[in-house]
């Protein structure tokens, strides 16, 4: 499905700017959802609103008329901030859509299955991507997951892309892994109208070479494996459901639940 009408979550961020702009030049409609218009400006076309992506009731207002998602937030915050924006944006965007299909277009991060490190031990932030990552997969809608590298840290002559599956890079610097912003919009944008994107989950970087066209990126999508169950397709075996939150869990079933109803 090829959505129309797109919402941008995250639209005022560095990765969300740039995807409302892809947007809008790919020939949707877009809205942009912030948290505060008026301190934001987009140009002629782009619809923004005030929401809160912590609230169910404000997202559903939000995605009223919407076929089409890209999620570019994140906290950046400890565990309970991760929780409540990384993924919550998500669990109510799913339930504000009530079972409703959209396309869906997620960024995550590069490392996310990499559970055993400082970083996750002490914000849990790859934990919580990683349930908003299942959440979308068992949502039954069209998604692509992007995870991409460190931002705008390439090298000068890093512009060609690179998708990769398995997520084994464990990051723990630019040098092992970086990606243009522009670059990580122009991805998520892309897949919203690319069915071999579809039900494919990778990891971007640059390397050395020129930027690809929209074309050859399709060509890339469809040289993907795609996802088979609540996690990437390779990614490796250490997150067990059955140890996640019961609330999690919960989520999970009534997300699955809801889809099946309609």
């Amino acid at each position: 499905m090829k959505p129309t009408h797109v919402l941008v979550v995250g639209a005022s961020g560095s990765i969300g700017r740039h995807a409302v702009e892809k947007a809008r030049a790919a020939g949707y409609r877009v809205r942009a959802l912030v948290r505060d218009p008026s301190r934001i400006h987009f140009g002629c076309g782009v619809e923004v609103v005030q929401g809160d992506l912590t609230s169910v009731e404000s997202m559903r207002q939000a995605l009223d008329g919407i076929d089409g998602i890209v999620f570019t937030h994140g906290s950046n915050g400890g565990p309970t901030l991760t929780e409540t924006v990384d993924y919550g944006a998500v669990r109510n965007a799913l339930e504000a859509l009530d079972g409703r299909p959209a396309r869906i277009a997620l960024m995550t991060s590069i490392g996310v299955t990499n559970m055993d490190n400082d970083y996750n031990r002490s914000t849990e932030a790859h934990d919580w991507k990683r349930h908003s990552e299942r959440l979308v997969r068992a949502s039954g809608n069209e998604y692509t997951i992007v995870r991409p590298g460190w931002f705008d840290m390439e090298g000068a002559d890093e512009h060609q892309l690179k998708f990769e599956q398995g997520d084994r890079r464990d990051p723990m610097g630019p040098q092992d892994g970086s990606a243009a912003r522009r670059q990580v919009a122009q991805t998520l944008v892309d897949a919203l109208g690319c069915k071999e994107a579809d039900h494919k989950t990778l990891e971007l970087i640059d390397v050395a070479g020129t930027a690809q066209t929209d074309a050859e990126l399709a060509s890339m999508f469809a040289a993907l494996q795609p996802d088979t169950g609540l996690d990437g397709v390779l990614d490796r075996d250490n997150f067990p459901e059955c140890t996640q939150p019961k609330r999690v869990r919960e989520q999970i079933a009534r997300i699955e639940t809801m889809r099946a109803e309609q």
